[in-house]
């Protein structure tokens, strides 16, 4: 009996202790599966790079290595969601207000504007998370996760995606949001 009543408390412990606050990654996971919302979310791997790793640097080997995925999420404005957009901007607000994502750069235009962040400290940074929102096109929400990345590694990478032969057919759905 005093051995069910410990696990009972266990369990009840362990089970108040989880954390509950939202996080980024909780966010997409809930837009992936939620339809009829407009959202768009795309999982991207290192691999629509169509790199030749045989022609690559050591540096930019460490630097393709590092990353794992990037997720896009994407909610286009349309002339009648302006509150549905409104609203999720201020979720977004308050996950990434999270003292866990350690600003970068922030860009205010009035209300429209664009933030970078990161999860991680100098070279040991998990998470790279880009936000941007326009009245006109909507928002856009891109994670980048990784290993052990630096800033300097986000850049190498954007010099490798300009020498890729990306894969077009995935970026389908990111192509809709900036169309008329």
């Amino acid at each position: 009996m005093k051995r069910l009543l410990f696990l009972m408390l266990v369990s009840a412990f362990l089970f108040t202790a989880c954390e509950q606050k939202p996080t980024l990654q909780k966010y997409f996971v809930e837009k992936s599966e939620s339809t009829g919302e407009g959202f768009t979310v795309l999982d991207v791997s290192p691999t629509i790079l169509n790199l030749e790793k045989a022609n690559l640097t050591t540096d930019e080997k460490e630097v393709l290595n590092a990353f794992e995925k990037v997720n896009i999420l994407t909610l286009k404005a349309d002339g009648k969601n302006g509150n549905a957009i409104q609203a999720e901007k201020e979720k977004i607000a308050t996950i990434l207000n999270d003292k866990k994502y350690e600003s970068l750069i922030k860009v205010n235009l009035g209300k429209d504007g664009a933030e970078f962040k990161c999860v991680g400290k100098d070279e040991h940074i998990e998470e790279f998370i880009l936000y941007g929102s326009k009245k006109e096109n909507g928002l856009a929400v891109i994670r980048i996760t990784g290993e052990d990345m630096n800033p300097t590694a986000v850049l190498k990478m954007l010099q490798l995606m300009q020498k890729s032969k990306i894969d077009v057919e995935q970026l389908q759905p990111l192509q809709e949001l900036f169309k008329p």
